[in-house]
C-alpha cells in the first residue's frame, strides 16, 4: 500500500520530504486505529460490590502474568488464568525468604485510557531489591511490557473514572529453583498480580491514630530495610496486631539503635509538615524503603514553594508538626490525628479533619493520577 501512496505522490508533484511525512502520517494513524479497537473499555467486569465500595482486598480477575528465569536468561511473559502456582519444595523463596516485590496502580481517564503510575520507578526499586537478595535483575523494558500487557488483559477490571479506584498491580518475584544450602537459586519467578482496590481504610481519608513500636524493631541498620523484600513485612504482623487491638490502626517505628529518631510507619513513609517555617520534612536513613508515593509528594511540595528537608528527625520533633501524613502506594496519604509513645501523646489538629497541606497534596497527586490536571512531570505511562 505504502508504494502506491509514495507513487501517487509523485505523480502529483510532492516532494521527497512531504511523502515520507504523509507514509509516516498513515503508519501512525494505522497503530492508533489497531490500538483503539485492541482496548476494552475499563470498568465493565462483574464484580460482588461496586465499584465505589471496592475497598483493599483480594478480588478473583483474569489473568496474572508469569515469567521465569532459567538457564540464566528469562523466557517470554505468559498470561494465566489459575491463581495459584506449583512450586518445589525446595524453593530458596520458602525456606530462605529470597522474595521480593512491587505496588503500583493503574488509573482509568474520563475518555477511558488507562495510564500506570511511575512504573519507571519501581522498575528501579525492584532492581534495587533484586540485587540486595542476589536475584537476577528484571530488565526495566520487560517490566514495562509485563505490566502493560497484563494491565491490558485485564482491563475490564480497572475501576471507572470517578469511582475513586484503581487497579493495584503486585510484581512479585522469588526464587524457585531448590537448593538446601544456603546460595541463591539457579531458577527465578516472576509474577504480576491485579486487582480492583479502593481505599486501604474503610472510613477513607480521615485522620487516624499511631502508635510507636518500643518493643520491636522494624529493619536494622545495614539490614534489608531499604529494599521491599518479604521479611520486612512479616516482621511488622506481630507488632501491627498488637497496636490494632489497642486502638490504633498504623504503627510508628523508631531507629534501632537509639530509639530517638522517627524511621517509618509500618507500611509507609513518614512526613512532617511544619506550616510555621513551611516545611515538609521526611527522614533520611539506610533502614527506610524509598517511597515512590513520597518521592512524588516531594517533588509537588517544592512546586508548590514548600522547602523539602530530608534528614534524622528526633522524635521530640513531632511537637513542631502541624500535621503528620503516612504515604505509600495503597493509600496514597493517610492523615495522622496524634502519635502515642507511652505516656507522650503528640496531636496534630482536632484528630478529626484532614489538615488543609495534607489535602492539597492528595488532591494534586489524585487529579493527575485521574489525569484531571497536567501531567507535568510525566509521571503517567499509558497502557491503552
Amino acid at each position: 500500500m505504502m508504494k502506491w501512496v509514495l507513487l501517487l505522490l509523485a505523480l502529483f508533484g510532492a516532494s521527497p520530504s512531504a511523502s515520507f511525512t504523509l507514509v509516516k502520517s498513515v503508519r501512525f494513524s494505522r497503530c492508533l486505529r489497531a490500538a483503539a479497537t485492541d482496548c476494552p473499555l475499563p470498568g465493565t467486569a462483574k464484580l460482588d460490590v461496586d465499584w465505589k465500595d471496592l475497598g483493599f482486598e483480594f478480588r478473583p480477575t483474569k489473568s496474572h502474568l508469569k515469567l521465569e528465569y532459567k538457564d540464566g536468561a528469562w523466557g517470554k511473559p505468559e498470561l494465566v488464568s489459575e491463581p495459584y502456582i506449583k512450586l518445589h519444595i525446595g524453593a530458596t523463596a520458602l525456606h530462605y525468604g529470597q522474595a521480593c516485590f512491587e505496588g503500583l496502580k493503574a488509573f482509568a481517564h474520563e475518555d477511558n485510557s488507562v495510564h500506570m503510575f511511575r512504573p519507571d520507578e519501581n522498575a528501579k526499586r525492584l532492581k534495587s531489591s533484586c540485587e540486595r537478595t542476589m536475584m537476577p535483575v528484571v530488565p526495566p523494558e520487560l517490566f514495562l511490557e509485563a505490566a502493560r500487557e497484563v494491565v491490558k488483559d485485564n482491563m475490564a477490571y480497572v475501576p471507572p473514572y470517578g469511582s475513586n479506584g484503581a487497579m493495584y498491580l503486585r510484581p512479585l518475584m522469588f526464587g524457585s529453583g531448590p537448593r538446601i544450602g544456603l546460595q541463591p537459586a539457579d531458577e527465578y519467578t516472576f509474577l504480576i498480580m491485579v486487582l480492583p482496590v479502593g481505599d486501604y481504610y474503610k472510613d477513607g481519608l480521615a485522620p487516624i491514630p499511631a502508635l510507636v513500636i518500643e518493643d520491636y524493631d522494624r529493619a536494622a541498620p545495614r539490614g534489608v530495610g531499604n529494599v521491599k523484600v518479604a521479611g520486612n513485612y512479616v516482621a511488622d504482623l506481630l507488632p501491627n496486631m498488637e497496636g490494632k487491638k489497642k486502638g490504633f490502626p498504623i504503627g510508628l517505628y523508631l531507629d534501632s539503635s537509639t530509639q530517638s529518631t522517627i524511621e517509618e510507619f509500618s507500611t509507609s513513609n513518614f512526613i512532617g509538615i511544619n506550616k510555621k517555617e513551611k516545611k515538609y520534612v521526611t527522614p533520611k536513613s539506610s533502614s527506610v524503603l524509598p517511597s515512590i508515593t513520597n518521592k512524588s509528594l516531594m517533588d509537588l511540595a517544592k512546586d508548590g514553594g514548600w522547602k523539602v528537608e530530608q534528614r534524622e528527625i528526633p522524635i521530640k520533633e513531632l511537637e513542631t508538626f502541624e500535621e503528620v501524613i503516612a504515604c505509600g502506594t495503597a493509600v496514597v496519604v493517610t492523615p495522622i490525628g496524634k502519635v502515642v509513645k507511652g505516656d507522650d501523646i503528640y496531636n496534630f489538629g482536632d484528630g478529626k479533619t484532614v489538615g488543609e497541606t495534607t489535602m492539597e497534596l492528595y488532591t494534586r497527586m489524585r487529579k493527575i493520577q485521574n489525569g484531571e490536571e497536567e501531567d507535568k512531570f510525566g509521571w503517567n505511562v499509558q497502557v491503552c
